[in-house]
């Protein structure tokens, strides 16, 4: 059996070549662009990838998913983001469960994440669901940090990090913030005027800290660790605070 990877991108030239680089090997790469301006295109067309247009679809790339998906012409499909890179032993792996007719339709896939250049132990194992037949994919919802919608059973690769995506960007404080705003300006649009109260505009942030902070282990990546805490607590404090202007405040 054969896997289509599918890529999409809008001006990733910093990091469309690792990715590239690191899927080589899968039968098929799609490359959906979202009208780039930069060399994304350019160095796409080096490594032999199908290229399909998308129109952009602001901080939501699930659209472009879709389409990309579509335009695969393996049974199984890999969704790899421009900015993640595939280890050999997570390929591998893939190409041996197929081999060994793994009574499921898709994988999560876990990954890992760095922060002002050291790994995030909190962030680990983050699965995303991106591997599955192409048969059984349903859709893909457009709104922030969704998966995709599968007809079938669905299974973890092991938390192993040989076996985790390398996620190169979000790895300095001002990726981090960058994205914040767009996140969040999301979350409130799909929020549908939920109530916030004070003691949930406090809490939630809290524990927020509190649970990357202490349950998932940041304390051990030292003053980064306690700075990605921080900031997944403002993140938080964000979206809440997005939610009550809404609702509160006339434009």
């Amino acid at each position: 059996m054969e896997i289509s990877v599918v890529i999409h991108t809008l001006n990733s030239e910093s990091v469309i070549r690792q990715c590239l680089e690191s899927v080589k090997g899968f039968d098929e790469i799609i490359l959906c662009d979202m009208y780039s301006s930069d060399n994304t295109l350019a160095i796409a067309r080096e490594y032999g990838a199908t290229i399909v247009l998308h129109e952009p679809c602001g901080g939501i790339p699930e659209p472009a998913r879709v389409f990309a998906i579509g335009q695969a012409t393996k049974e199984w499909v890999f969704v790899v983001d421009s900015d993640e890179v595939v280890p050999p032993a997570l390929k591998e792996y893939l190409y041996r469960s197929l081999s060994q007719a793994i009574p499921s339709e898709a994988l999560f896939v876990p990954r890992r994440n760095f922060f002002m250049n050291k790994y995030m132990h909190s962030s680990f194992p983050d699965y995303q669901l991106r591997f599955f037949r192409k048969d059984k994919f349903v859709t893909w919802p457009p709104t922030v940090h969704s998966r995709p919608q599968i007809d079938g059973a669905v299974r973890r690769i092991p938390a192993r990090k040989e076996l985790a995506f390398i996620h190169l960007e979000t790895n300095r404080i001002r990726a981090v913030v960058a994205k914040m705003n767009r996140y969040t300006d999301c979350e409130m649009d799909q929020s549908k005027n939920r109530n916030v109260g004070v003691g949930r505009l406090i809490g939630k942030p809290l524990y927020r800290f509190v649970q990357v902070y202490i349950f998932k282990g940041g304390f051990r990546d030292g003053k980064a660790g306690l700075i990605y805490a921080l900031l997944q607590m403002y993140y938080k404090f964000i979206a809440l605070s997005k939610c009550i202007e809404k609702r509160e405040v006339a434009d």
